[in-house]
């Protein structure tokens, strides 16, 4: 099962990258738009140029410098070009590829079957460009990614930015209730579903936005700085929010509650038995009061520095405990956070009450 995940992640890197290394601004990208342009077909191998070559035959040695023109120019042949995998070189061009037919292939022209076959057989990136339909299709270890145009690339990502937008206002208005009723003792499951709900769906746009930024490369800088100015700090905070109502704390428990949950959500909508069990709380039903150790809350406090707030979780248990304990201290009754490292605990419970609606 690990290493299933791990060949998952490993192709999912080698796809990026090939997205990545095909994106607009690339010499790569410049010439697969001018073989899309001249209505030509082409099929182009990128790296792995010894296995590459040994499954075909025939074809031009050329071993010269690579440039888009140059690689356009040679698509004008039959067969294939290979490339190696830094795009310095081309290697050799109207080449014969022979890979083996009995690779599981779900491609139907024989193009694109044979670039498909030719990534499971090798580890290169292979480009396969239709000259009817005048698509361009990347394959690597036979998954295949369909190249769009920046236009269409572009309208997905506006309708994300706003889907996003619109989520992340979600999220910072039910926080501000969620630091409400958490200082009132009052959070049930159900508040916590719905909070967990609305940043699975911003983090998964977010990926998706990703995503298409990786597909437009350099025209998608502007896209980047919108999409970093709504995520923000999302991911710091849902982790935080774990970490404060999950049976088990810690940062490592946390980020496989966080892979869980997001498992979770990808096949059905969250619910509260779904989320309690994630957190280790099975017996919580929609209802139950749930108690916050608060760790989201205090990061948010100036006076508490790093690290502070897990000493104060530590010593307290909870918010209220805390709360308490600030407003009877006086000169005489020093509140415990001074030994904790927050020097000023007035500024502590003013921020505290503040975030209440109380003050």
């Amino acid at each position: 099962m690990e290493q299933a995940k791990q060949g998952t992640l490993d192709l999912d890197a080698r796809m990026s990258e090939a997205i990545r290394r095909t994106a607009p601004g690339t010499a790569l990208r410049h010439a697969l738009d001018m073989i899309i342009a001249g209505h030509l077909g082409a099929i182009i191998c990128v790296g792995d140029s010894d296995a590459v070559l040994a499954a075909g035959n025939d074809g031009f040695p050329l071993n010269i410098s690579f440039t888009a023109n140059r690689l356009f120019e040679l698509s004008k042949m039959d067969g294939a070009i290979v490339v190696d995998r830094e795009l310095t070189q081309i290697l050799r061009a109207n080449f014969h590829l022979n890979p083996d037919g009995s690779l599981p292939t779900s491609e139907t022209g024989m193009r694109h079957r044979t670039a498909a076959r030719m990534s499971l057989l090798t580890d290169a990136m292979v480009i396969s460009v239709s000259e009817r339909r005048q698509v361009v299709s990347i394959y690597v270890g036979g998954r295949s990614h369909q190249l769009r145009s920046i236009p269409e690339v572009m309208t997905v990502a506006n309708q994300l930015l706003v889907s996003m937008q619109a989520t992340r206002q979600a999220i910072d208005r039910n926080l501000i209730r969620l630091t409400s009723i958490e200082l009132d003792n009052h959070v049930v499951m159900s508040d916590i579903v719905k909070v967990f709900s609305l940043f699975e769906l911003l983090l998964y746009s977010d990926s998706a936005l990703r995503g298409c930024i990786e597909e437009l490369g350099r025209e998608g800088r502007n896209v980047e700085m919108q999409r970093q100015g709504i995520v923000g700090d999302a991911d710091e905070e849902y982790t935080l929010m774990i970490r404060d109502y999950a049976k088990d704390s810690s940062p490592e428990a946390a980020r496989a509650i966080r892979e869980r949950l997001a498992n979770l959500a990808a096949k059905q909508a969250l619910s509260s038995s779904t989320v309690s069990r994630a957190l280790g709380l099975e017996e919580y039903k929609e209802d139950t009061v749930v108690m916050p150790l608060g760790l989201r809350t205090l990061s948010r406090i100036s006076v508490v520095r790093e690290g502070i707030a897990e000493r104060i979780v530590d010593e307290y248990g909870s918010l209220r405990e805390l709360m308490d304990d600030l407003k009877k201290s006086d000169s005489e009754n020093p509140a415990r956070v001074e030994d904790l490292g927050v020097n000023e605990p007035t500024i502590l419970m003013d921020s505290l009450y503040r975030l209440w609606g109380k003050k």
